[in-house]
Formats: C-alpha cells, sequence, structure tokens
C-alpha cells in the first residue's frame, strides 16, 4: 500500500472531519454505546457484535426505510467494507475484501443468514434476491474471519438478516412506494403477542420495468415467524418463506453504449431469472445459568427457471441441522466466555440445460445429478486476563463433499471431498466504556461449489467435472471503533494472503473467460471506514470509504497485476438536515478512479460522482411521507463489470461486459405504522 494511497484515503476523512469544528460536543448522541441505534432490538443485537475482535457492522432497518430498497446492496450502502453496484434490478454485487471477484453472476464468498440460520444452499453458492430488505428488523455484517461465531469459514465473512417478531413489532404496517419506471411496491404486516407466545406475518409486492430495457421484474413474498414460550426458559420459533421472482435480464452492454445508451438492454435469447422458493425453520432457545444453549433444523426447495445462453433448468432442495452453545462465567477469578456451534447442510439437486429459443427450452444439452454436504463446527474462547481487555482464541473446522453425476456423459462425472482447520486469534481493548481497540489473526477457507466444479470444458464445449482445491487465505487485522464526542467511528485495515483464489480465467492466450481455476498466490489488503459526525442537533453527516488493493503475486501470467472489477477507492457521504418530524439528505456517490476490467490491465473504466437526495416528513405519530432521488445529475458511468482476461484482445462483439449504473429516478412512497 503506497504512502500516497494511504493519504489519499485519510485526505478523505480529513476533509469530512474538518467540516465538525464548529459543532459542540455536548450536542453529540447518546455516548454510552459504540454502536448506536434507536431500537433496543438493535441495541441488543449491536451488544452482542461488539464483542468481536475485528470488522463488524449492525445496520438498522430505520438506516433505509425511506428508501427504495429493492436488494441487500441499497440497505448496505452505508455499512463499512462492503462494496455494493447494481447490475439491473434486484441483481446486484456484494463484496467484502475482495470476495466473489471472478462472479459476473450469483454469489460466492458470502455466508448469508436469516434468523442465525444459513440460506446459502449446501454447496455454499447463493442467491441474495430471496431476501427482501422491507421485512428485515436489522442486518448483522461480520467482515472476514469474524464470521466464526456464525459459523462462516468464508473471505468475505457473513451476513446475518433478522426478521421482526410479534414482540418486536407488534401492530400493523402498511407500505406503498414507487416512482420512475413504473415501480410499485407494497408491504402489508402484522405482529401479535401475549404471555404465551407471539406470531407475526408480512405479505410484500413488487413490481418495475427497470432502468434499462429488458430489466421488468414482478416478485411476490411471504415472510412470518411464530414464537412458543414452553417455560420461563425455553422458547421454540417456526419461520417459513415463500417467494415467486419473475426477472428479466437486461444484460451486459459494450462501454460505448453504457455510457451513451445506458438505457439500451440485452434483449438476445430473452434472458431471465425466474424463481419458485420455501423455506421452512425452526429455532428452540434454552436459557441456562450464564449461557444460552440454540438448536433447530431447516428445509429449503428452489425451483430455478434462468434462460441465458442455455436455458438452465435446476430444481434443488437443502435439508440442515444446527445447535450452539454460548457460556459466560469466571476461571479463577477471571470472566471467560465460550462459544461452541455447528452446523450440518445436505442437498440435492437435478441441474437441466436446453437449447434456449428465446427464452423457452429445446433440445437437451445437459443433465446432472448433484449432492453436496457442508459441515461447519466451530469454537471460541474469550478470556479477560485484566479489565477492558480480551484475549481470543478460536478456530472452524469444515468438511465438504461434492458430487455431480452426468447423466449424458457419465465419463464427466466425478466427486470431492475436502477437510479444514481454519483457526483464529484475536485481541479486543476497551480502555474506555465508548472506545475499542481490536487486532486479529485468522485463515479463512472457500469450497468450490457446483458452478466452479461442473465446468464446459475447452476441448468439446461440453459440461464436466473440474476438481478444484480450496481457496485459502491468512488475513491479519487491526482497526478501532467507538463513541467520542460528535464522532462515531468504525475504522479497520487487513491484509489477506491468498492461495488457490477462485478466478474466472482461460488458459494460455484465451481471452474470454471459460472456466474458474485456482489462482497461485494473490493478496487483498485494504481499509475499511466508517465516520458519523453529529455536527449539530439538526445536522448528522455520515461517511464510508474504501481502500482495495487487490493484485497477483508474482504470477506467471499476470505478474503483480491488480485484480480487476473493485476500484481502489469507494466513496460515499449523506447529510441529514433537520429532525425526526421533518429532514431532507442530499447524499453523494464518488469514484475517483475507475476499476480494471482485465487481468491482463489492459483497460480501466472512468470515474463518476452522482448526487442523491432523501427527505422524510412526519405527518402525525406512525404515518410518515418520504422521497429517495437517485442520480439528479444524469451522470452516465460504469458500474459493475464482469472480469475478461485481456480486454485488449477481445473482439468487438464480445466486448460486452459493462453494466451503466443506476439512470436518474424518483421514488416516493408512505409507511403507517397502527
Amino acid at each position: 500500500m503506497s504512502v500516497f494511497s494511504v493519504s489519499r484515503g485519510a485526505s478523505l476523512c480529513a476533509l469530512a472531519c474538518s467540516l465538525s469544528v464548529p459543532a459542540l460536543a455536548d450536542e453529540a448522541a447518546d455516548q454510552s454505546r459504540i454502536i448506536v441505534t434507536a431500537s433496543p432490538e438493535v441495541e441488543e443485537a449491536a451488544a452482542k457484535v461488539v464483542r468481536t475482535p475485528g470488522g463488524v457492522d449492525v445496520v438498522s432497518a430505520e438506516a433505509f426505510e425511506d428508501k427504495l430498497a429493492v436488494s441487500l446492496g441499497d440497505a448496505l450502502r452505508f455499512s463499512p467494507g462492503v462494496y455494493t453496484q447494481p447490475r439491473f434490478g434486484q441483481e446486484v454485487r456484494i463484496s467484502i475484501r475482495g470476495s466473489g471477484l471472478s462472479r459476473g453472476y450469483h454469489m460466492r464468498g458470502l455466508t448469508l443468514l436469516q434468523d442465525g440460520i444459513p440460506i446459502n444452499m449446501a454447496d455454499d453458492n447463493g442467491d441474495f434476491q430471496e431476501l427482501d430488505p422491507q421485512v428485515f428488523q436489522h442486518l448483522e455484517v461480520y467482515r472476514g474471519g469474524n464470521a466464526l461465531r456464525l459459523g462462516g469459514s468464508t473471505l468475505g465473512g457473513a451476513i446475518n438478516a433478522a426478521t421482526p417478531t410479534g414482540r418486536t413489532a407488534p401492530g400493523a404496517e402498511l407500505r406503498v412506494d414507487g416512482g420512475s419506471f413504473d415501480t410499485l411496491r407494497a408491504k402489508a404486516a402484522y405482529g401479535y403477542a401475549d404471555e404465551r407466545g407471539d406470531g407475526w406475518a408480512a405479505l410484500t409486492a413488487d413490481r418495475s420495468d427497470g432502468d434499462r430495457d429488458h430489466g421488468r421484474r414482478r416478485a411476490l413474498r411471504f415472510n412470518g415467524n411464530v414464537g412458543l414460550k414452553l417455560s420461563e426458559r425455553v422458547e421454540t420459533r417456526f419461520y417459513a418463506s415463500v417467494q415467486t421472482i419473475r426477472q428479466k435480464l437486461s444484460g451486459a452492454l459494450n462501454e460505448s453504449d453504457a455510457l451513451n445508451h445506458p438505457a439500451k438492454g440485452n434483449f438476445a435469447l430473452d434472458q431471465a431469472r425466474n424463481i419458485d422458493s420455501i423455506r421452512l425453520q425452526n429455532r428452540t432457545t434454552v436459557q441456562l445459568e450464564g449461557g444460552e444453549l440454540a438448536f433447530g433444523a431447516y428445509y429449503n426447495a428452489k425451483a430455478l427457471n434462468h434462460p441465458i445462453y442455455q436455458l438452465v433448468d435446476q430444481k434443488s432442495e437443502d435439508r440442515g441441522v444446527f445447535a450452539s452453545l454460548d457460556l459466560a462465567g469466571d476461571l479463577r477469578g477471571l470472566p471467560v466466555e465460550l462459544t461452541l456451534g455447528t452446523q450440518a447442510r445436505f442437498g440435492q439437486g437435478q441441474f437441466r440445460q436446453f437449447v434456449n429459443l428465446n427464452g423457452k427450452p429445446g433440445a437437451p444439452t445437459a443433465y446432472q445429478k448433484a449432492r453436496a454436504q457442508t459441515i461447519n463446527s466451530y469454537g471460541e474462547l474469550r478470556v479477560a486476563p485484566a479489565g477492558g481487555l480480551w484475549l481470543i482464541a478460536g478456530g472452524i473446522y469444515t468438511h465438504g463433499e461434492r458430487r455431480l453425476d452426468n447423466r449424458f456423459a457419465p465419463a464427466r462425472s466425478g466427486d470431492v471431498s475436502f477437510d479444514a482447520l481454519a483457526p483464529k486469534f484475536g485481541l479486543l481493548f476497551e480502555p474506555v466504556q465508548t472506545v475499542q481497540f481490536y487486532a486479529n489473526y485468522s485463515r479463512s477457507v472457500e469450497l468450490p461449489g457446483f458452478i466452479e466444479l461442473g465446468q464446459t470444458q475447452f476441448d468439446t464445449m461440453a459440461i464436466g467435472f473440474v476438481p478444484l482445491r480450496p481457496q485459502r487465505a491468512w488475513t491479519a487485522e487491526i482497526g478501532t471503533r467507538g463513541t467520542l464526542g460528535i464522532a462515531r467511528w468504525d475504522i479497520s485495515l487487513y491484509r489477506a494472503d491468498l492461495r488457490g483464489e477462485l478466478l474466472q480465467y482461460g488458459a494460455g492466450n484465451s481471452a474470454i473467460p471459460a472456466a474458474t481455476f485456482n489462482a497461485d498466490r494473490t493478496r487483498h489488503q485494504g481499509v475499511e471506514t466508517g465516520l458519523d459526525l453529529n455536527l449539530t442537533r439538526w445536522a448528522t453527516l455520515r461517511q464510508v470509504y474504501q481502500y482495495s488493493d487487490f493484485r497477483f503475486r508474482d504470477d506467471a501470467q499476470f505478474g503483480n497485476n491488480r485484480l480487476p472489477v473493485v476500484p481502489r477507492h469507494f466513496y460515499r457521504a449523506e447529510l441529514k438536515l433537520g429532525t425526526e418530524k421533518l429532514s431532507i439528505s442530499p447524499a453523494i456517490e464518488w469514484l475517483p478512479q475507475g476499476a480494471w476490467v482485465d487481468y491482463a490491465n489492459s483497460r480501466r473504466v472512468g470515474d463518476y460522482a452522482t448526487l442523491n437526495l432523501g427527505a422524510q416528513a412526519q405527518l402525525w405519530p406512525g404515518v410518515t411521507l418520504f422521497l429517495d432521488a437517485r442520480n439528479l445529475t444524469g451522470e452516465r458511468a460504469v458500474g459493475d463489470i464482469s472480469a475478461v482476461v485481456d480486454y485488449s484482445k477481445l473482439a468487438p462483439a464480445s466486448r460486452a461486459i459493462f453494466y451503466p449504473i443506476e439512470r436518474r429516478a424518483v421514488y416516493g412512497g408512505v409507511r403507517a405504522r397502527f
């Protein structure tokens, strides 16, 4: 990391801090907590995550309730270290510390959970379209190895979405919003609780034509849970989620069209992603003397109809069980805390492919039966040898099995198993109640999924099994978070040295990524910063900044080139002016230098800056109008990229790898709670 790069990043924060000089310290928010939110339930979640010696964050639904939050990208815009770029509709890139760089679709490198229960499939691949921010109570973000306590072992970490219960959200809630591109969404929710139990349910609907041609989407979702108090110490809760999603895919454009005709879509083959899914879960908690025991099971069923270059038809089922134990006490006068847990996921699927006849199935081209299991067992011990100082040691053991049975070409079938241990060591120091310093050193292990293992072969262009190695990394991290005076901050510096990073790049001089390989040595390092300033009682500035330096290390083909997709610098800021009854919030998003588009570093996209505006007005208690205006200046730029090997060698017809940023749009709505 060069001195220039660090100083450039620091100057952004220094510029923001300079705005706070006139403010008075006694105008700051409540200083008694490190992470400050308005909800008692979210405060409780925040109190748990700040015991982690590394980068973590809790995002309350209040942070995005006055926005058109269509995807996780909208909900996590101001979460430090989370890089998000929308592609179209609910399709968005989410990357933490360079996770899933090679994926121009779906998601890899992150563990997603809802109410503490994994929603990734058994092979660790996942889709975030099934998560609806409208029904979240809060989001917990554990970056990198800090996800150990959720059973996460991947480079990016874990994101847990918590939904309300009848106790945390009693009564009725209604919401309607919409605006540009014929967007219309609605939500109806109701919660009830008494001494014996509680229940909560929400129905949400979403439709839009999208800001690009061929981007129409339709979605209908149900989320609900019922909790029963079996005794004073035992509670069991049943969850159900049902989704039906129909999303046309606008596709990627060449750079000229992305910049000059951003509304253009790619109509070839009527590409789409259609999902029907159901998820059933149970979680039982037992309060112990000095601790808690939790255990449960879940079942997911999913049908994916996905016309792309071929028509992909997948039907899958996943089952799982989990258990965790948290204990706290004293050992020879020293405070001690212990966490133990395990997650076991078992899945099977039928993966068929057909010739794509404009969105309809033609002749069959591939048929595979798949089986997978992933078992993560973890433990963490925390000891306080002195006041304000915690020493942490733990680890996660991962066992995985993958099998692909190729029914059309049995010789191309295969299976593989993995076993890996990922230890973690950390230190957490709290000199005063509202300030923490931390450091940790951890290993991550990321197993290849079916998309990586069942690849199109170069020689025959047929699908076959490719035995890849797990992606492994050692990550060192230091940082601080806290609340002091007018400022609230969260700053982490990390360096991850990877071996076998799963990257999509062709062999030899191939220009288009046609397969996934294990790279040799790569390095991901950077800075994750969040800084909120309470300038006055009616002015609050919140900011996030990321510095990302991802590169090869003495690679035989690419030397020390930078990895594509994620830019080096990225900054967002929002200034809220007003009160809870009436406010206006101008915001900016600034990318001072675009990302590389290829491994050869022959092409870089341009920079951009966008201006957004939010506003809200409380008509009467419980009823609020809101406005969400985006890209007011009509900026045209490239947002996301599907990485290639060497852009300079691509024929013009193969250069459609760019996704434009969101076009100018204005949305508004009303939300009411009774």
